[in-house]
């Protein structure tokens, strides 16, 4: 995916949903997808509550990466109903989808601030150049994510943290309310993931509702307000006491995950980390 085609977000520039706020930021009702005549995910409902974090776990093939992309209106659900702040998500400009890193041509030609200054498109529309207070935006979105001074640098020539920075920073100029970063930590050492969440406690700082798609269950129970669980189906939603119980987890993973009891609890071991989706 070059990052130009980044432009064409689930955003209808003539026309914008509007925000009714006794409704929550994000609920799926009965929402289901089907390709081939299989299903990727199959009736799920849950609702987010504004502001929060949560991680999507599940194995390879669960269906994260189609959840983000039925919220942020990118595919259509084949049945049930997705809904940002009571209406449907096409028309919102408050949602912000971070794609994994694969999925991105990083050879392209852009600079560090062309990429952020795409996210402003939904609030310029297509044919608008972007002005001051624009560009000063871009700056002040590098600069939570400590990029600012990489402004100009093309987007290939960064490490692959510092390039999960900056399309967090490009969710920012786009004044995002709902985040959905699909697998932002895969490939980054320890500094580069450390660095990911000082930035979401900047998010959470804002306001921002922040979901992550996620393999890794240890830092989904630490570092999230709550844990999804699911492979096709929604297995679980909560505290991660309550949803990465034995049964939810063997649902799961089935046979590619082996619990081993210890003096100190249960130890968790996966060996889908290496399948492609």
């Amino acid at each position: 995916m070059p990052i130009d085609t980044l432009r064409r977000r689930p955003v209808l520039i003539g026309r914008r949903e509007t925000h009714l706020l006794d409704q929550p930021i994000l609920a799926l009702a009965g929402v289901s997808a089907r390709y081939n005549g299989h299903y990727a995910l199959e009736d799920l409902s849950f609702e987010l509550i504004a502001g929060e974090q949560v991680a999507v776990v599940g194995p390879n093939g669960a269906g994260k990466s189609t959840l983000f992309k039925l919220i942020a209106g990118v595919l259509p659900a084949s049945s049930g109903q997705v809904t940002v702040y009571g209406s449907q998500p096409g028309g919102h400009i408050c949602i912000a989808y971070v794609p994994q890193r694969s999925q991105v041509d990083w050879s392209f030609p852009v600079s560090v601030a062309d990429v952020v200054m795409m996210g402003r498109v939904g609030k310029l529309g297509l044919f608008r150049r972007p002005g001051r207070k624009d560009w000063d935006l871009v700056h002040q979105s590098l600069a939570v994510v400590g990029m600012d001074n990489l402004a100009g640098r093309q987007i290939g020539e960064l490490s692959g943290g510092q390039q999960q920075r900056v399309f967090i920073a490009r969710a920012l100029a786009q004044e995002a309310e709902l985040m959905l970063m699909d697998e932002p930590l895969t490939g980054l050492d320890v500094p580069s993931q450390q660095d990911i969440f000082e930035v979401l406690a900047a998010l959470r700082a804002r306001g921002v509702t922040v979901m992550i798609a996620t393999h890794d269950l240890n830092l989904a129970a630490e570092r999230f307000d709550r844990v999804m669980l699911l492979n096709r189906r929604l297995l679980g939603l909560g505290v991660p006491s309550l949803v990465f119980t034995p049964e939810h987890l063997l649902a799961a993973y089935g046979g590619h995950i082996h619990m081993i009891e210890t003096t100190t609890g249960t130890m968790v071991l996966s060996d889908t980390c290496c399948d492609g989706e």
